[in-house]
């Protein structure tokens, strides 16, 4: 599998990713089993159930312990990876330039007043 340089996606390309069905996304997951930890007793203890995921292309890794079955947690973890590609996947929010409120000048100004006046108060008084 070859892997992208992440820092370099655009949100069209991991939406391009979330589109993907569950089988091609599953191609391009490395898939690692190991035994999980936590509750559950002796059937945690002796089965590989718990997956970690890694999709190749992305870099995003997800880990499922929530079942006890194997086939389970791969398709939870597909899923989570899904749902991680589809937020990565949408659009930044348009900002629009604002300008400071007149009361927010005068706020800030009306502190720097005061600040300057406590300033003052802390002053050695002078000998006249």
């Amino acid at each position: 599998m070859v892997r992208m340089d992440t820092s370099k996606l655009t949100y069209r390309e991991y939406a391009g990713f979330a589109r993907l069905p569950l089988d091609k996304l599953a191609e391009q997951c490395e898939t690692q089993v190991f035994r999980a930890t936590g509750p559950g007793g002796q059937g945690v203890n002796t089965t590989d159930s718990a997956v970690r995921m890694t999709h190749a292309p992305t870099g995003i890794v997800v880990v499922s312990r929530e079942s006890r079955s194997q086939y389970r947690n791969r398709q939870i973890c597909l899923q989570k990876i899904r749902e991680e590609l589809e937020r990565r996947g949408r659009p930044p929010k348009v900002r629009h330039k604002t300008k400071p409120t007149r009361a927010s000048k005068e706020r800030r100004l009306a502190s720097k007043r005061f600040r300057s006046q406590v300033k003052q108060l802390r002053r050695r008084p002078r000998d006249e």
